[in-house]
């Protein structure tokens, strides 16, 4: 098994690379939404939403505020032109720093004015979609969550990316824990690597000891770690969310976390097998649900969510029994079955013969599980002295 050198290696020579979105690629997603537009019979489509920017830029970025789905500048596409508009505050990075080479002009009236007004005008008498709420424009995010699923050649690259980074971030601080540091501290931890690796930490959940066993959606608090810890990170960059969990235990583990840590993977690898093209999504919940049972825990899954589609959004949506949507060719998924005092998380994309598994270094300490003849190595509890 290979070191953490060596994977520490691998960011280094990923990070160099220029993986921002081409103008082709950015023309590419222009033609498929308006593909869409000519089909529903919109002049213009409006978008706000940070994940709906990325995905049409090719990976950039418009936001400020962290905590916002929205940014600082809106897309209007028509059948002929993409025009950004922003204000005057933001124009000059936006303009240089995000879409110099894409074909995308701006506009900018004051920031004391605002964008309402020019777009307002531009739109007025149009039939208009928009993935935000605007009282003249019909809401489209449903749509075009599903027009951005199914991932380009340059997209997958970027997740592979994004995904790797996020996977070393996690198992190289899973690495570095020590009984006595705080939840807190731990997560300020993962939040500074993925950071540092120029990801933004979406989610960053961590619960240690008794926590992990009473609570399935833990955030971080003042707890002193002692024996055992969760860590759970969904990290975003280029529009795209990497979503993967470790767990890290000091000393030799309980009857019930080995009985567990196999219970939970015996599920995991029903999930994540059955995500093929072609199946409903549905499906898949309906085999962890019966996975859920033949474990001995069936009514765990009501629990926690158990995942679902991921690309542009932790999770484009929450998997039900009601799901269903089909399955297609590169398209991202994240499932994390859970149980008592453990769960197995990764982010998977959808391949012609096989998924990958896109948040697996390949250092980590693993459980193997066969499934209809095939051998799945999946993430085991580390174990510390």
């Amino acid at each position: 098994m290979n070191g953490p050198d060596v994977w520490e290696n691998s960011a280094r020579e990923l990070s160099g690379r220029d993986l921002y979105g081409s103008l082709s690629l950015v023309t590419q997603l222009a033609e498929r939404v308006r593909a869409f537009m000519r089909k529903e019979r919109y002049d213009a489509l409006l978008v706000s939403t940070r994940a709906n920017f990325s995905w049409l830029t090719g990976g950039r970025d418009h936001h400020i505020v962290n905590a916002s789905e929205y940014g600082v500048a809106r897309l209007v596409m028509m059948e002929d032109r993409i025009t950004c508009v922003t204000t005057s505050m933001e124009e000059r990075r936006i303009a240089e720093e995000e879409l110099a080479t894409l074909g995308i002009e701006v506009v900018a009236p004051a920031w004391t004015e605002g964008m309402e007004k020019t777009l307002s005008e531009w739109l007025r008498g149009k039939r208009v979609a928009s993935d935000g709420f605007e009282p003249y424009a019909r809401h489209v995010g449903e749509e075009l969550s599903q027009l951005r699923r199914s991932l380009t050649d340059q997209q997958r690259e970027q997740y592979r990316h994004v995904c790797l980074t996020a996977a070393q971030a996690i198992e190289t601080v899973a690495r570095q824990l020590r009984p006595g540091l705080t939840e807190h501290e731990i997560a300020a931890m993962l939040a500074s690597r993925v950071m540092a690796a120029g990801c933004a930490p979406v989610v960053t959940l961590v619960a240690t000891d008794e926590r992990i066993f009473r609570y399935r959606h833990p955030i971080p608090t003042d707890k002193p770690l002692e024996r055992y810890a969760m860590l759970v990170l969904c990290a975003e960059r280029f529009g795209l969310v990497a979503n993967v969990t470790r767990f890290v235990h000091f000393g030799s583990l309980s009857e019930e976390l080995l009985e567990n840590r196999a219970k939970c993977a015996f599920i995991d690898v029903r999930m994540n097998a059955e995500t093929r093209p072609g199946r409903t999504v549905a499906d898949v919940f309906a085999v962890a649900v019966e996975a859920y049972r033949q474990v001995g825990y069936a009514d765990d899954w009501k629990l926690l969510h158990q995942g679902g589609p991921t690309g542009y959004a932790s999770r484009e949506y929450l998997a039900t029994a009601d799901s269903r949507d089909v399955i297609k060719v590169h398209q991202a998924f994240a499932w994390n079955p859970s149980i008592r005092g453990v769960k197995s998380e990764d982010t998977i994309l959808v391949g012609e013969k096989d998924n990958e598994f896109l948040t697996q270094t390949g250092t980590w300490p693993c459980q193997t599980v066969e499934y209809h003849g095939q051998i799945y190595e999946r993430p085991d509890i580390l174990i510390l002295e």
